[in-house]
Order: structure tokens, then sequence, then C-alpha cells
């Protein structure tokens, strides 16, 4: 059976952790990080340095393109 294909734009959006009570965790990027973002005020240009989770059905999807990330 040939290999799969990795999805290669979701491996720079997106990071797979593993946790023993959890499984797999999908951490996602947040949004609008690039520019513009001297008109956001202070509180909102520091919660976009955080990463955020992933929702269930994100989830899915993004596993679903990375197919060796569950291993």
């Amino acid at each position: 059976m040939p290999k799969l294909k990795t999805h290669k734009a979701t491996i720079k959006r997106f990071q797979v952790k593993k946790s023993k009570k959890k499984g797999l965790t999908v951490l996602k990027r947040t949004d609008g990080q690039d520019h513009f973002n001297s008109r956001e005020n202070g509180t909102t240009r520091r919660n976009k340095r955080r990463d955020g989770r992933a929702s269930t059905p994100l989830k899915r999807t993004v596993l679903n393109a990375l197919p060796y990330a569950s291993k």
C-alpha cells in the first residue's frame, strides 16, 4: 500500500501534541497575527500571542490531513 500524503499547509498552521490523559490535542495559531496589529488594543495584541485549541470538528479534519501525526 502506498504512503499517504501529508497536507503541507496544515503542518504550518497546526501542531499536534500528545498527552496521557486527553490523548491528542491540536493547537492552532490565533487568526490575524501577521499585520495591522498596531490598531489593536494591548489586550487583543497580547491574546494573539497565545496558541489556542482547535474545536472537535476542526481537530478531526486536521488529523485526517496529517495521517502520521497520531503515531
